[in-house]
């Protein structure tokens, strides 16, 4: 049935460039190759439980420079896949996770307060994941769909014309899961068809401990597609390699001071460019660029000629006309109408005069 609804979603499967582009997730939905999540499961890492948080990460460092031949083997057959769920690669990265809960950094505002006494940072997120709906989303980029998307509460950014305001500002309760409940979640949108598991929101940074715990349980081989602003810290994007396995990553603002002005996200450029570098580097990549009416100048060009440059024409780009006012969006001047047809068509010739050649309108 979602066939019938999305055909386009069948007709990638012969896209040659967007194969290229996130091949190895091509060959995880479709059986042939074990998602990340599943190989870390597998990676023996030596530590205790008793070790200082230093020694954690020495031995996360460690083992994340033998993971890609990890994976190389277990791709290739070469070794056989035996998960242990406590001391490997992925429990290491639980335990790592799980004490930044505690002294919470997962974004880069690292605000550091003890999550899980119940205190709230900026993004309004506790200590059990909030999670407002799941389904089988329709709507995503053609190779997602249908995708598994489990959207959870709280934010690390306040994007002033958010979407999904209710969700990223905890406007809606949404309900309590365990990592018990998240895995079944994950499981049963995989057995419904689904071709991945979509972590998102609101934003999934604050629920990564959570996600990683969840993913320690879960029984099903589904891609992970870490769906973010790219707003989280150094920490963060080092826990996500070897777990993630698409980076379904917002690139909004140029380096003005757009972001701070419309999202309060300072640093905002330095920041997300660093970790769309290292997504590239240690997983697939999808990037989502709006379209804002006003900032073809400002924020478009510069982020498609960076992309470009330092990621490769080939990179796999949305670029979203579809923007429309919403929530405090009155708020500033430019941004209380729609994208003009005439803003979008500069874009796209801006993707063009870039070189970018994997883009999707």
């Amino acid at each position: 049935m979602w066939a019938a609804v999305r055909p386009d979603s069948i007709a990638v499967l012969k896209d040659e460039k967007c194969k290229r582009s996130l091949s190895r997730y091509f060959d995880v939905f479709q059986g042939r190759k074990k998602a990340k999540f599943v190989i870390s499961r597998s990676q023996a890492a030596h530590f205790s439980l008793d070790s200082t948080t230093e020694n954690l990460w020495k031995e996360h460092g460690k083992v994340l420079r033998e993971y890609p031949n990890h994976e190389k083997e277990i791709d290739s057959e070469k070794t056989s896949l035996k998960e242990t769920a406590t001391y490997s690669f992925l429990g290491l990265k639980n335990e790592l996770a799980k004490r930044i809960l505690s002294n919470c950094h997962f974004c880069t505002r690292r605000c550091g307060i003890d999550r899980e006494k119940g205190k709230l940072g900026f993004c309004g997120c506790g200590s059990v994941a909030t999670v407002s709906s799941f389904f089988e989303h329709m709507g995503e980029e053609p190779e997602l769909v249908p995708s598994g998307t489990i959207f959870t509460c709280g934010c690390t950014m306040r994007c002033i014309h958010c979407q999904n305001w209710s969700i990223s500002q905890n406007m809606e309760p949404g309900d309590l899961c365990t990592s018990e409940t998240l895995a079944k979640i994950v499981d049963q949108l995989r057995q419904r068809g689904c071709r991945n598991a979509n972590l998102v929101g609101g934003e999934p940074t604050p629920w990564l401990y959570h996600w990683l715990d969840a993913f320690t349980k879960v029984r099903e081989n589904v891609p992970v597609v870490w769906n973010s602003n790219s707003y989280y810290s150094h920490e963060t994007a080092q826990l996500l390699a070897g777990f993630a396995d698409v980076y379904l990553l917002d690139l909004k603002y140029g380096p003005g001071d757009c972001a701070s002005r419309i999202s309060s996200a300072p640093d905002y450029w330095a920041v997300c460019t660093r970790n769309h570098l290292t997504a590239k580097d240690v997983g697939e990549l999808i990037i989502w660029v709006l379209v804002l009416p006003g900032h073809n100048s400002c924020c478009t060009r510069p982020i498609l000629t960076w992309i470009s440059k330092n990621l490769g024409p080939e990179t796999r780009v949305n670029l979203m006309g579809q923007y429309r006012p919403e929530w405090r969006a009155h708020e500033v001047p430019e941004l209380r109408r729609r994208l003009t047809r005439s803003e979008f068509h500069e874009a796209c010739e801006i993707a063009r005069e870039a070189g970018l050649t994997n883009v999707i309108t």
